[in-house]
């Protein structure tokens, strides 16, 4: 199972988009989920980097088309994000030239798990 796989397995509800231009996703892993073997054994959690492709994967769904990562700007966890928890990602895309910034906040419960921003560029 693929890293895309696993999020377009664990997504429950998005992309629903806001009047504000945000856009609202939820996840849920499973402990089942490849993501959390070895990572780690005695308590397992999501990978940071899965934070940062839930986020490409988000906004590869509100534009419908396929980008790919130029830069990633920013990348704070503030909490771990464990297995069965369901995971609110709410997402801001702002394009400048050919360059797309995508903006995420993750929280679970209400309490804010992480924060990202990437660039990324559309594949021809």
């Amino acid at each position: 199972m693929t890293l895309r796989d696993s999020i377009n397995t664990a997504r429950i509800s998005g992309p629903e988009l806001n009047p504000d231009g945000t856009a609202g996703f939820t996840f849920r892993f499973p402990a089942s989920d490849p993501t959390f073997a070895g990572h780690f054994p005695t308590r397992p959690l999501l990978p940071g980097v899965y934070q940062l492709e839930i986020a490409r994967v988000a906004a590869e769904l509100v534009l419908q088309q396929s980008l790919a990562l130029s830069a990633v700007i920013k990348a704070k966890f503030m909490r771990p994000i464990i297995p069965d928890e369901t995971v609110r990602v709410e997402l801001k895309l702002a394009e400048k030239a050919d360059i797309i910034q995508v903006r995420a906040s993750f929280s679970v419960l209400g309490q804010a798990a992480g924060e990202t921003i990437l660039q990324v560029i559309r594949n021809s």
